[in-house]
């Protein structure tokens, strides 16, 4: 299967005019984000994420603005404070990967081919830029990253068990398995000497999916994990 071409993040339309026109009559103006607004954002979440898959929570807001190319106070106007930053960064990532696997499922012609393309745009997404970010002071309950944790697990369970009813995934394997893989494969080795590694990962990835074909070819220790296994030991 030939891998997708990562294309950068793109931000949804936004109308140019600052209020909502079809709201109900006699109802107050709702200020809508102005469409270079919502370009900012979207340039400072996708910089962010790289930063930080690069160096950790600490990684510095001026190396981040410089890359998303805004001026420091535009990055702060955004976000406030660090873990207002790393919150949304998280977000940012698990919403896309969620869009991402109701899309493959979608739009290829069998499950398996749904879940190599899953994996290697999820894979360009920095999916393992969620590893270093969970640090002990994040705040792992906050409503809106438990209704985005929710709607990306679905989102993956389904992809996976349409390819195991359709006999085309091993069925001794879970979500778990595969969110885990795909975090460790699409997350630089630690060291700057070590970034270069990012050009294997797709080759990486291909020797794990081709391992979940079905009929399977070996026999796995242990049992399989779920996404409340990895949740238990993760989060």
């Amino acid at each position: 299967m030939k891998r997708p071409t990562a294309t950068a993040p793109t931000a949804l339309p936004v109308p140019d005019a600052a209020v909502d026109l079809a709201r109900p009559a006699g109802s107050k103006a709702v200020p809508r984000p102005r469409a270079d607004a919502v370009r900012n954002r979207e340039r400072i979440l996708a910089a962010a994420r790289e930063m930080l898959v690069e160096f950790g929570s600490g990684a510095p807001f001026d190396e981040i603005a410089r890359r998303a190319g805004i001026g420091n106070a535009t990055l702060y106007r955004h976000f406030p404070d660090r873990p207002t930053l790393i919150r949304e960064v998280v977000l940012f990532v698990m919403g896309r990967v969620a869009s991402l696997a109701e899309a493959s499922l979608a739009e290829e012609p069998d499950a398996f081919a749904a879940l190599c393309r899953f994996a290697h745009t999820a894979a360009d997404e920095r999916v393992g830029a969620l590893c270093p970010m969970l640090a002990d002071d994040f705040d792992r309950d906050h409503p809106e990253l438990l209704a985005a944790r929710t709607a990306l697990e679905g989102a993956v369970e389904t992809l996976l068990a349409a390819g195991q009813e359709a006999g085309l995934v091993r069925t001794d394997i879970g979500a778990g398995d595969l969110t885990l893989a795909m975090a460790q494969l699409s997350r630089p080795l630690p060291g700057s000497a070590c970034l270069d590694a990012d050009r294997f990962a797709h080759r990486h990835l291909q020797l794990f999916l081709d391992g979940l074909r079905a009929p399977a070819r070996s026999e796995l220790s242990g049992s399989a994990a779920t996404l409340d296994d990895l949740r238990q030991k993760t989060m």
